[in-house]
């Protein structure tokens, strides 16, 4: 456990933790945003910078309403908007949902709604909602809380919502954006899961104190399940697919993602970002890096605001073999929840 935590600090000390990250500029008028987990941290930082760059509408995807409420009014007040109006138009309208990536009724209702009042599409999708849970196992929907969460819940958002992506490509002109947030931590992930014939399966539970090892498996799956998707899309649409597909990792950053943890992880993860962690402000221009840096990012890990590559193990001849058959499996337990969503690849 120690060793653990002892590497994955380590590990950011030699990456890309001091490079600068300039004020995002790109104007989003008009343009209509998802982020989820925006009620606090780097999700109420990036819904800040797409409201001040003049979003249409930005959808606060919260599984606690109350605190995206009061995140809306900051947003708001920041902005210089009274919160008792109406707000569109140039500062954008500021709006919050109750979504649950715990719970796939919640994912479901939370998608059909999308579907019934952004009928101009969704110009944006940022996946920034993630766990780390404690040495205590936790299920939701049958799985591991930390699997739900960050991969089958964060990719059913995703795929469940490409119809609404693609919509707003075509009425744009320009590519829809779908922006995962990842982490350094995968590159440090043991994954032993990689070699058994199902790995969610595998991945059901987690015994003793693996949960380090289990959260950077998790954002692992998610850069695997990323870049599988922009193939799969780009093959449906003639090799040019009308949505962007990328990974942000934004660095260490002080937030509140190792709440659920032991005391002295949070203590270890409090003392790493005293010394060289990023601000939740300065830790979400490298989302909004990756959610508008276009079509050079599809399928490409974006680690601080620039393209890069990931770990050794998503480049080799290994991962690029377990990352088709992890997307199949993954689409498969998605089609269980929500039979026919995986059409939404290959629909134009």
């Amino acid at each position: 456990m120690a060793s653990d935590l002892f590497h994955f600090a380590k590990h950011f000390i030699t990456s890309s933790q001091l490079r600068p990250l300039p004020l995002p500029q790109t104007p989003q008028t008009n343009r209509t945003v998802i982020v989820t987990g925006a009620n606090t941290g780097l999700g109420l930082e990036a819904a800040r910078h797409f409201a001040r760059l003049g979003a249409g509408r930005v959808i606060l995807a919260c599984r606690r309403t109350a605190q995206g409420a009061q995140a809306r009014r900051d947003i708001l007040q920041s902005l210089g908007v009274p919160d008792s109006l109406p707000v569109t138009g140039e500062v954008g309208g500021v709006e919050v949902w109750p979504l649950d990536l715990a719970s796939f009724e919640s994912v479901l209702g939370f998608c059909e709604r999308a579907e019934r009042e952004l009928l101009d599409g969704v110009d944006v999708l940022l996946m920034n909602a993630a766990v780390v849970m404690g040495d205590r196992v936790e299920m939701a929907e049958g799985w591991e809380m930390t699997v739900t969460v960050n991969v089958i819940g964060t990719f059913l958002v995703v795929v469940r919502l490409l119809g609404l992506l693609k919509r707003a490509a075509k009425r744009g002109g320009t590519e829809a954006v779908v922006t995962v947030v990842g982490s350094e931590a995968h590159s440090l992930a043991k994954f032993p899961e990689r070699s058994q014939p199902r790995i969610f399966e595998a991945l059901r539970t987690v015994a003793g104190p693996g949960y380090v090892d289990r959260y950077g498996t998790s954002k692992l799956i998610d850069i695997l399940v990323a870049r599988e998707l922009a193939e799969r899309l780009n093959a449906a649409h003639g090799d040019r697919s009308p949505v962007t597909v990328n990974i942000a990792n934004p660095g260490l950053c002080k937030s509140s993602l190792f709440r659920n943890t032991p005391f002295y992880v949070r203590w270890a993860m409090a003392a790493a970002c005293f010394v060289l962690g990023r601000t939740s402000e300065v830790g979400s221009r490298a989302l909004l890096a990756a959610a508008t840096m276009g079509r050079t990012s599809h399928g490409r890990y974006v680690d601080s605001g620039r393209v890069d590559c990931p770990s050794a193990f998503v480049m080799s001849w290994e991962g690029r073999m377990v990352q088709p058959a992890l997307f199949d499996e993954l689409m498969e337990i998605l089609e269980s929840i929500a039979p026919g969503v995986t059409g939404n690849i290959t629909d134009k």
